[in-house]
């Protein structure tokens, strides 16, 4: 797997190249600027760039653009966020109408080096992978009205799993409740939201999260 990496702190770069390297994935573009990232991206095609928000040259949200501006130009490309903030508004920015491939982590979370790489597989396969914390802030904001008042809070607890990518397996474990339960609540949490369930794990983070984005953009 082929990945670039557009981070300004050369430390942290050089650390995350580190690890995906001995991860067995291809570092094959290391940039400081969210411009030059892009252009590296473009020439090199990896299967996932991973960025920062905020970078050089203006040093505002110029990894944020790139990374929209990669899913518009080529969307074969994952791309995964890193960033300091918690910020859902730049989460709904970057899923824009095809949640397909991408991903928003914390920084932080580069330390669990297991969910870090299986994260970056993720997006690079076409799914998407969502901070926890980050999909608490957007659940807890949205159950204050609409149709999320109408789940339980164990069916919230479910879907907060499934959006950030954990398969049923995953979901029953984070919970320790058992893989039939599972399947009950998300069935019970489709009928609810009215999408149309599938039998994939990939699709159903994709179904909540348009559901995440259309309902944000409602508001």
């Amino acid at each position: 797997m082929r990945v670039a990496i557009g981070e300004d702190d050369v430390l942290l770069r050089e650390g995350v190249a580190r690890i995906l390297t001995d991860a067995g994935l291809d570092v094959v573009a290391r940039s400081g600027d969210a411009d030059d990232l892009l252009q590296r991206a473009l020439a090199y095609r990896p299967d996932v760039v991973i960025t920062d928000v905020q970078m050089p040259p203006r040093r505002a949200d110029d990894g944020l653009r790139t990374a929209m501006e990669l899913r518009r130009r080529s969307p074969r490309i994952g791309v995964l966020i890193l960033s300091q903030f918690c910020e859902p508004a730049y989460v709904m920015d970057l899923i824009g109408d095809r949640p397909e491939g991408v991903g928003y982590l914390l920084k932080e979370r580069v330390g669990d080096v297991t969910t870090f790489v299986d994260a970056i597989r993720r997006v690079a396969a076409g799914g998407s992978a969502l901070d926890p914390e980050v999909v608490v802030r957007m659940l807890g904001r949205h159950t204050r009205a609409g149709p999320l008042q109408q789940l339980t809070p164990r069916e919230l607890a479910v879907l907060a799993a499934m959006a950030e990518g954990l398969s049923n397996s995953g979901v029953a474990e984070s919970l320790l409740i058992s893989h039939a339960s599972v399947e009950k609540h998300v069935t019970a949490i489709f009928r609810k939201l009215r999408i149309t369930p599938t039998d994939s794990e990939h699709r159903r983070v994709q179904a909540v999260l348009t559901y995440l984005r259309a309902d944000t953009r409602r508001r």
